[in-house]
């Protein structure tokens, strides 16, 4: 059975990792736009949560226009914030540009929103855009230590002296100790600037009602519109590197491969599992997150862990589990949260199969077979030995000498007994005196 079920393992993995692969090639192979004219206008959205998919989507998108010697590139914002390292390095990428950049706040900016449109070069709202609220919270939702909270501030203060604005405002934003009750600001309350605030500080150029009002502020109403778009692959690693995505993939693929484990040959269970861990390698793989030596890693584990079917001593299986585990950290981006991510999973299979097995395996088919219901008792005709008690009372001929142990002849039956503790030579007549379960006891006749 070990067998048949590593190998419907392995080929159910050679054909997703066949379908991973080819995803890899597509996604590495696939050309770049080139047909944008030049002296374009590149229009990249920066919607919903700020994360390191995102940073790869605009990174590859300030490359197509570099590339193609774009004059301007209009972020149009709406975001609530995000992650801080992912800000963190959208914001190095406005920076190290060489093409001139604009934020434009279509709804909102907040947190790493307001981080990122202090970075470009001008901002423009639309008249009920907002943007502020830019405190730095952990993985939990709390707010950070004091050392995150104090690099965060002064990154929001740098962000507007390098575009020669008050940084008063910018740190208000990030400390709710800073007191500014003319902007609707007491102290204890993060500053958030409305359109007509942003405008009056100098945060904002000007409000606009569309883009085309900011094409003709930029001087770039007649210039070429390149609008940037999502593809499939950036939708799926934006959405796989979500922190709340990735501990979810991770128990779904200990669940599956657990259950997989208990269940003949390969099916269900074993797919989700495989599934899920590809998932999540290939979206942090195009997010940037993930290198190929973090692959290879994962590899080397499922293969050590497939060798384990074959090997004894548990070695091979430790080291797989080990391989894999490291993988997954290595292919995220904080050691720590990944760590925790893993943990989460661990703990949500063992739950998971507690209740399935618990609850569900007595009114489910699929998990009927991975326990083991029937038992042999006495009630249902199972006996573990015959007693003979019809023996007690009949002689026979030793065969063997008894020390204590041998062989008598009984009604022509040879039949495997002990005596009570003394020596009985061949061919004496004994007597059976004691039948407990297989235990048969002779008693020596004498002459």
């Amino acid at each position: 059975m070990n067998l048949e079920k590593a190998v419907g393992f392995i080929r159910r993995f050679q054909l997703l990792a066949a379908g991973f692969i080819l995803l890899i090639i597509g996604f590495i192979l696939s050309p770049s736009p080139s047909n944008a004219e030049n002296h374009a206008v590149y229009v990249i959205p920066v919607h919903n949560e700020v994360e390191k998919g995102l940073h790869a989507f605009l990174k590859r998108g300030f490359e197509e226009a570099e590339a193609n010697g774009a004059q301007l590139i209009v972020l149009d914002i709406h975001t609530p914030g995000g992650q801080v390292n992912a800000a963190g390095e959208i914001g190095k990428l406005l920076d190290e540009t060489k093409i001139r950049t604009v934020a434009f706040i279509n709804d909102r900016a907040l947190s790493a929103g307001a981080f990122i449109s202090l970075h470009a070069d001008a901002i423009y709202m639309v008249p009920n855009a907002q943007i502020g609220a830019a405190a730095i919270i952990d993985q939990q939702g709390n707010a950070a230590d004091k050392k995150a909270q104090s690099y965060w501030r002064s990154a929001m203060k740098s962000a507007a002296e390098n575009n020669g604005l008050d940084p008063l405002y910018a740190m208000a934003m990030a400390d709710p100790a800073i007191h500014l009750p003319q902007y609707h600001a007491p102290k204890g309350e993060l500053l958030t600037f409305s359109s007509k605030e942003a405008l009056e500080t100098g945060y904002s150029k000007a409000t606009v009602r569309h883009l085309d009002d900011v094409l003709k502020a930029e001087q770039a109403a007649q210039a070429p519109l390149k609008k940037v778009e999502e593809s499939w692959a950036d939708k799926v690693a934006r959405f796989v590197t979500s922190p709340v995505v990735v501990p979810i993939l991770l128990s779904l693929a200990s669940l599956g491969l657990i259950l997989e484990l208990y269940s003949p040959g390969f099916g269900l269970p074993g797919s989700i599992g495989l599934s899920s861990l590809l998932l999540f390698f290939y979206g942090h793989l195009v997010a940037g997150l993930a290198g190929y030596e973090s692959i290879v890693l994962f590899a080397i584990g499922v293969l050590l862990v497939l060798a384990e079917l074959f090997l004894p001593g548990g070695i091979a299986g430790f080291l797989g589990i080990s391989a894999v585990a490291g993988s997954i950290i290595l292919a995220g981006e904080d050691v720590k949260w990944m760590g925790m991510s893993i943990l989460i999973a661990v703990a949500v299979a063992l739950l998971g199969m507690i209740l399935m097995v618990k609850v569900l395996g007595k009114k489910m088919k699929f998990f009927k077979r991975m326990i083991l219901s029937d038992s042999t008792n006495t009630e249902s005709g199972y006996v573990s030995n015959i007693s003979r008690l019809e023996l007690i009372g009949k002689t026979g001929l030793a065969k063997t000498p008894f020390r204590p142990a041998g062989t008598v002849i009984v009604d022509g039956e040879r039949i495997d007994a002990v005596t009570e503790g003394g020596f009985i030579e061949a061919q004496k007549k004994v007597i059976i005196v004691k039948v407990e379960g297989s235990r048969i006891v002779v008693r020596e006749i004498e002459e």
